[in-house]
């Protein structure tokens, strides 16, 4: 049934014209930015970006509320979901529903954003063209029971939009057009065209670790761009672990975040994969396969 409300939804290939307008609109507000520049406003920027992007879509939205690759006190909880509304990316029930989806079939018939469709299709064509899910709202409950039973939750991606406006009136208030358009329009439209890379690019171009069932890989270079989330790979073979970036040089902001937050004690029951143990139960399946390990 959820395969089949997804290709209803795909086939629907008209666009949706008030997501377009609105994505439409903060392009065109992230070019005119170029015309608005400061240092203060660019630092701005990059500081709501990270906020957005890191503390809300890669340890809210991904690593918390969608995988539950760890635990917080519901205040963090909250506190990181409103961080990630300011990205622009939907409210939770939806971005978790979608993304929950997405790993169920991966690469496959039913996945709303698979470069098998497109490479545009899975970058941001998706979002543009039909329903795109956000209004099947029978399918999308049924994959997130959990935040459904939330008030809160389910509050906040009614009102998703609240913190995007209060936080556009709150830049201008502090610094004028220049924090407007760089903290609001450059900063969105960036932080967006960085998680949509996540869908299309870490499933086309990168390295393999893990001989995963989907074209998932890991690609450095949107790593960098969302402070983790490119790990994509490592991130398909071990969904539920909080880190994603297994090697010291794979650089995992959004990791760094969660060990801070335990650190603190504001996370707890973490799940987290290491290469080191992952190699040791390999060797032993090795051995087992021989013959050489016997079971007491």
């Amino acid at each position: 049934m959820e395969i089949e409300a997804l290709e209803r939804n795909r086939q629907d290939d008209k666009i949706n014209w008030i997501t377009a307008i609105f994505m439409g609109a903060f392009h065109v507000g992230a070019i005119a930015a170029l015309f608005f520049f400061t240092w203060k406003a660019f630092f701005v920027a990059c500081f709501l970006w990270w906020v957005s992007g890191s503390l809300g879509i890669g340890m809210g939205y991904h690593r918390l509320l969608t995988h539950r690759g760890y635990k917080t006190p519901k205040w963090v909880e909250y506190f990181l979901t409103v961080c990630a509304t300011l990205a622009l990316e939907g409210g939770p029930i939806f971005w978790v529903a979608t993304h929950r989806i997405h790993h169920q079939f991966s690469d496959k018939e039913g996945d709303p954003h698979t470069p098998l469709d497109g490479k545009w299709w899975a970058h941001m064509g998706w979002i543009l063209m039909g329903k795109s899910l956000h209004q099947d709202t029978s399918t999308l409950s049924r994959y997130v029971p959990d935040l459904t039973k939330s008030k809160f939750h389910i509050w906040i991606t009614k009102y998703h939009y609240v913190p995007v406006i209060l936080s556009g009136v709150l830049l201008f208030a502090i610094g004028g057009l220049p924090f407007l358009m760089w903290g609001l329009f450059m900063r969105t439209v960036v932080g967006l065209h960085s998680t949509w890379l996540v869908n299309s690019a870490t499933h086309t171009w990168g390295s393999r670790r893990f001989s995963t069932r989907d074209m998932s890989t890991n690609n450095w270079f949107v790593a960098l761009l969302t402070f983790g989330e490119g790990w994509h790979n490592n991130h398909h073979a071990h969904p539920v672990s909080a880190r994603h970036g297994l090697r010291w040089y794979e650089i995992d902001i959004n990791w760094y975040g969660i060990w801070t937050l335990k650190k603190l004690g504001l996370a707890r029951h973490i799940y987290r994969v290491k290469l080191s143990e992952l190699r040791e139960d390999e060797s032993k399946l090795v051995k087992k396969a021989h013959g050489e390990l016997v079971s007491v």
